[in-house]
């Protein structure tokens, strides 16, 4: 709710009261909304007006997982961020005992970048943002041992040829907390 309150329509942040309806809304049809799909994606729609509909669609899983397409998914979800003010997909990666996201310090966070940063920071990594770190990935710098794209739709998805025990951990313990709250 955080990330959607910092979302911006035409130039100005959402209005209070459509996040006010989005949290009643899912609060009181998500479970009859997402019978059909009961491991769907929850989609909140909003047109330049600031007019809303709310869905839920089928979850399909992303079907290319290297390091150089989750940072041009990363890549793309900068770009949205520049018109809407919030980034719904980061990337991620571990350098020795730092986990560095590619974010500017000024964004607001989404919900699973939020999630992860807090996790990094219970487990006593030291956690920081570093602006452009998906042009560097993209320009072939890889000076770091794992990585992975944090997703608001997929969650933790590692980079399937920079996979390794911390990509993993984080992804685990996403799904482990889907599995508590479904």
């Amino acid at each position: 709710m955080r990330a959607l309150a910092g979302r911006i329509v035409n130039g100005k942040r959402i209005d209070q009261a459509l996040v006010i309806w989005a949290r009643q809304h899912i609060e009181s049809t998500l479970y009859s909304g997402a019978v059909a799909y009961p491991d769907g994606v929850l989609m909140l729609i909003i047109d330049t007006d600031g007019q809303a509909a709310m869905t839920v669609g089928p979850f399909e899983p992303l079907r290319e997982t290297s390091l150089l397409r989750l940072a041009e998914r990363s890549q793309l979800a900068h770009k949205e961020a520049e018109v809407t003010g919030v980034a719904p997909e980061t990337m991620w990666v571990v350098r020795g005992d730092t986990l560095v996201w590619d974010d500017e310090p000024t964004t607001v966070t989404s919900g699973s970048a939020s999630l992860i940063e807090g996790l990094a920071r219970t487990l006593g990594l030291t956690v920081r943002r570093e602006a452009n770190l998906c042009d560097a990935i993209l320009g072939g710098v890889h000076d770091f041992d794992e990585a992975f794209l944090v997703s608001d739709e997929y969650g933790v998805v590692p980079a399937k040829d920079y996979s390794g025990a911390m990509a993993q951990r984080f992804a685990g313990g996403y799904e482990r907390l889907l599995s508590k709250v479904l």
